[in-house]
């Protein structure tokens, strides 16, 4: 039932540590988890049911390290997607040189800007706008009120707005 999820599962891990090997380790930890605790699951969507371990694994993980969001360091040199495999993973392999480019420069840009927002922020808008998830399925994620996602979403999303602005100015 995990397998089908797992790229969904690494990708939430990768945007929450911020680095493919912790990512690794979180994803692994969650696995476990969700091996150990199977018998519990009672129907329904298995991804959510899978990405809500994988976020509460990263949090005891997180805790664990004695680590806090804000101390979480963040080094543009090595973002957390790369925009050239974006580019390819989207089929843009016939467009011309120029335009991949300015895409993969786009795309840098706004996985900049969503690396630097607050984790509650970064977490909603992977959810939502990377990974699809209703917000309901969000909800049951995260653990929060229906209400407080989309207040937080919006939130979430006027953020990243003005990261973006602010990074995209000379």
């Amino acid at each position: 039932m995990a397998s089908p999820h797992l790229d969904a599962a690494y990708n939430l891990a990768r945007w929450l540590t911020r680095d493919p090997h912790d990512a690794e380790d979180v994803l692994q930890d969650a696995y476990l988890r969700a091996f150990r605790f199977f018998g519990g699951f009672r129907g329904g969507d298995g991804r959510a049911w899978l990405l809500a371990i994988v976020r509460n694994t990263f949090y005891t993980w997180l805790e664990q390290r004695g680590r806090r969001q804000s101390e979480v360091a963040y080094d543009e040199a090595t973002p957390g997607l790369h925009a050239a495999e974006a580019c390819a993973d989207q089929g843009l392999h016939g467009t011309d040189p120029a335009q991949l480019l300015l895409r993969a420069a786009d795309q840098q840009l706004i996985e900049s800007a969503l690396l630097k927002l607050p984790l509650e922020y970064r977490e909603i808008l992977v959810l939502r706008e990377l990974e699809e998830l209703s917000y309901k399925e969000i909800a049951e994620v995260v653990g929060v009120p229906l209400g407080t996602v989309m207040s937080r979403l919006s939130r979430a999303r006027l953020q990243l707005r003005h990261q973006i602005e602010a990074m995209d100015q000379p």
